[in-house]
């Protein structure tokens, strides 16, 4: 006797075996994420691992590679391939972090006078302008202890050297700072993989000097391309004025010395900060508008038209200008990322290939992944790739649109610009949607108008701004690159415009807290999946990637305290007080919008709570959580006033080293405690308290102790 439920079950097994079939041309496109899987298992782990473990996955890879010959069935084929991938993707981490170590300037070093060339000007601080230096003496160090590179920041004030300069300056350098807070993005990992092992303070303006050698000959050559770059920058701003002109110059070679706060706040605002760095959307547009200009000029050649193949021709221009303005940019890993997927898509037109397809972007993922390893960890890197399949996956299922014959113009250019605006607002909002769960995860901030906002700048972008850019940059160096600088530089005000409207509007940004670790890969899977299958299969991608929704947010903590022990920050149910609002404050706010809370900066509110003076602050009558705090290094108290302190607290946060014997607090935190441990969250236990510390989560990696040379 047959069940009746039997021919259904059949049915629905046929139907999921022909949607698996489905995808026998897509297998391929998995490769990259299974690389890249390797590549976060390295990144992930809490303990370096041996190089001699990478070098024994080589043969491994080659070996499940090779089994991929006798293999008769597709699963196991695909099995091997991708287990191969991540294999290889874990080898290429570890060995790509083995070839740049690099030494590390020692925490709690003395001012030094410090010889180097200036390598360039690096993007402003919230200290203010900062100089990229490759250090050729550091007072009385070793050459083996020297940092290769060092990032100095500059007093307010203090003019700027050029690149290529040989500069003496006597500064505190300290190793590249550990994370904000427990689990916020470790920006030390990005000074590693830079070769930047020294960030610090110049003490005096720079004093350009002889030094007497020649620099290494790539060191020559980076640094020619840096001082023309800086050369071009100055003329720009000069051409514009630095109300336009540092945006100009941002978007042009990369230095963002000139742009004004304010502009900077308002396009974060507005959900257009990524218009600032060079990436996908900039090398998009200067290589398609080189492209579209050499093809039309080919067309309108008859002679040439028929004897070169204007597409191939054209696409070697815009391989050309792609590659000319990653040298104009600087080279950064962003500009880097998006020449490479740039370059896969022109060399796909050379091949009489697809330009614009998933396989094509799967080549680019891998070749990334290679040059790049760490790439995985860094925001840029995924939002760009999430966004890039996201708006390809729409375009394999966009209606093409029916040529109509003998259609009067004016109705034709009616439908034409009808189409142009469906389209716009669909790439807008695919894009929005692809990468808004690692904006609310790596910067917790959602920008209501943001939709709106990048339709309006995207055809001033990319029909005034870019080109006029691309073309003033051009003919800048031949005294012609006025007219369209200007062109240009309106454009950049009305985007302004934009970016003001939209910052100031109502609920113009909502905070969102973190979600737990696992969220982001969990919604990166899903997104993919939902990209990559072909079928209604797809859309069960879709909840995962909204994993980031839905997720339930930890509890927050109690009290935060900087790495160093010098600022404190106490929750107060959803506001977060800051107890030294003008110290540290990119961490304390940092922290707070990871936590979903308002940052409270003035001392008229904190002085409700906590009774501060310069060097300590001690809890008040309505202090959320008993916490004192005392910042002095080395001068000492007024009498007292530690003791006060200790009998009226729980928590006692010492910068100092000492540790009074007859504290009353239960809790005694000093310098010690964060030197070893570094920043810490506090979370309210019974009778007791948690501890989280920062260098807990980060492990012990070779950008959390240092490089070793041995």
């Amino acid at each position: 006797m047959r069940l009746p439920g039997r021919p259904s079950l059949g049915r629905l097994r046929g139907w999921f075996a022909d949607q698996v079939h489905a995808q026998a041309d897509r297998w391929t496109l998995w490769t990259p994420i299974a690389f890249g899987l390797g590549c976060g298992l390295y990144f992930g782990l809490g303990r370096e691992p041996q190089t001699w473990i990478a070098w024994a996955l080589v043969p491994v890879v080659a070996a499940l590679l090779a089994a991929t010959r006798w293999s008769r069935w597709r699963w196991t084929t695909l099995a091997l391939v991708l287990g191969a991938c991540a294999l290889g993707g874990f080898a290429v981490a570890k060995l790509r972090t083995a070839s740049v170590g690099a030494p590390v300037a020692q925490a709690g070093a003395r001012p030094q006078p410090v010889e180097a060339w200036v390598v360039d000007i690096a993007a402003p601080g919230e200290g203010g302008q900062r100089l990229l230096l490759a250090p050729m003496r550091v007072g009385n160090w070793a050459p083996d202890a020297t940092p290769i590179r060092s990032r100095v920041t500059l007093r307010p004030g203090t003019p700027l050297p050029a690149p290529g300069d040989a500069v003496n300056v006597l500064a505190i350098l300290n190793p590249p700072p550990p994370p904000a807070s427990p689990g916020a993005y470790d920006f030390s990992r990005d000074a590693y993989f830079e070769s930047v092992g020294a960030v610090g303070l110049a003490l005096r303006a720079p004093e350009i000097v002889d030094p007497g050698t020649l620099a290494p000959w790539r060191l020559r050559l980076t640094m020619r391309i840096n001082a023309a770059r800086w050369a071009l920058t100055r003329r720009i701003v000069d051409t514009l004025g630095p109300e336009t002109g540092g945006l100009a110059a941002a978007m042009t070679t990369g230095h963002e010395a000139f742009i004004p706060r304010e502009q900077v706040e308002n396009l974060r605002a507005a959900g257009l900060a990524h218009i600032v760095s060079i990436s996908g959307l900039h090398m998009a547009i200067v290589g398609g508008f080189a492209f579209a200009a050499a093809r039309l000029g080919i067309a309108a050649w008859p002679w040439l038209a028929l004897r070169v193949s204007g597409k191939k021709v054209a696409a070697l221009v815009g391989l050309v200008a792609v590659l000319g303005y990653l040298v104009l940019s600087g080279a950064p890993p962003p500009a880097e990322r998006a020449a490479i997927t740039a370059s896969v898509a022109f060399a796909a037109i050379l091949a009489d290939r697809q330009a614009i397809s998933l396989h094509a972007l799967a080549l680019a993922a891998i070749g990334v992944l290679l040059i790049q390893p760490e790439a995985v960890t860094e925001p840029g890197f995924q939002m760009s790739f999430a966004a890039t399949a996201a708006l390809v996956a729409l375009a394999e299922i966009w209606p093409r649109p029916i040529r109509e014959i003998e259609v009067p113009w004016p109705i034709r250019a009616v439908q034409a610009a009808g189409s142009w605006v469906v389209a716009s607002v669909a790439v807008s909002f695919v894009a929005g949607l692809a990468t808004g769960p690692f904006a609310i995860q790596h910067f917790n901030r959602v920008s209501t108008w943001g939709l709106f906002a990048n339709l309006a700048v995207a055809p001033v972008s990319s029909f005034l701004m870019m080109p006029g850019l691309a073309v003033g940059a051009a003919l800048a160096p031949l005294g012609a690159g006025r007219a369209p600088l200007e062109v240009a530089g309106g454009a950049i005000g009305l985007m302004n415009r934009i970016a003001e409207l939209a910052a100031s509007a109502p609920s113009a940004q909502i905070v969102v807290p973190s979600a737990p670790d696992w969220v982001l890969p969990v919604s990166f899977l899903g997104l993919l999946f939902a990209c990559l299958w072909r079928g209604p299969l797809r859309w069960a991608g879709v909840p995962l990637a909204c994993a980031v929704l839905w997720a339930p947010r930890p509890a927050p903590p109690d009290v935060w305290i900087s790495a160093d022990g010098a600022a404190v920050a106490v929750r107060d149910r959803s506001e977060a007080v800051l107890l030294r609002p003008d110290v540290k404050r990119f961490g304390a706010e940092l922290w707070a919008r990871r936590r979903g809370l308002t940052p409270i900066e003035t001392e008229a509110e904190r002085d409700t709570r906590f009774s501060c003076d310069h060097w300590s602050c001690g809890p008040a009558a309505h202090a959320p959580v008993k916490v004192a705090a005392a910042w002095n290094l080395r001068r000492p108290l007024a009498p007292g006033r530690l003791e006060a302190l200790c009998r009226g607290a729980e928590i006692v946060v010492l910068r100092n080293d000492f540790r009074p014997e007859a504290c009353a607090a239960p809790l005694v935190l000093t310098g010690r405690d964060f030197a070893s441990g570094g920043s810490a969250e506090l979370y309210r236990a019974g009778a007791g308290w948690r501890i989280v510390w920062a260098q807990d989560l980060r492990g012990r990696r070779p950008w959390t102790w240092g490089y070793d040379p041995r």
